[in-house]
């Protein structure tokens, strides 16, 4: 079994676990799933609003966790160079970690549409207000 220290995600809202539990299932490795989270988080941070217009979210710890269209999600990542199986390990590890914070969230419908991911984006000070 692993934990949450295993893996070291820094900044970035999503656990170290829910990474090793996608590198199980896809190329990469959690390291390399960890640096492209690393690359993508500054580009999520501020984006509250756009996300918001865009589907439900929850707050959970200082973490906000959005439910989004799939094409919204693919626009958000065509800025990056990542190749499909980093991009669909990315997507999966934002998506386990939303689907987390739905589930235990009293009143939240933890439920995803087929067409569904999720993005999961730290709360700034700033932001909060």
């Amino acid at each position: 079994m692993t934990t949450d220290a295993t893996i070291d995600t820094g900044e970035v809202p999503i656990t170290g676990a829910i990474v090793e539990r996608v590198a199980e299932g896809v190329d990469p490795d959690p390291a390399t799933i960890v640096d492209a989270l690393l690359t993508l988080n500054p580009e999520l941070l501020g984006r509250h609003a756009e996300f918001e217009r865009l589907g439900d979210y929850v707050t959970v710890d200082g973490t906000r966790a959005y439910r989004v269209g799939r094409s919204e999600w693919d626009d958000l990542l065509d800025g990056f160079e990542f190749d499909p199986s980093l991009a669909a390990a990315v997507r999966l590890a934002h998506t386990e970690q939303a689907r987390n914070h739905f589930t235990t969230t009293v009143g939240a419908d933890d439920r995803f549409a087929t067409d569904e991911v999720g993005v999961v984006i730290g709360i700034d000070t700033a932001e909060q207000f």
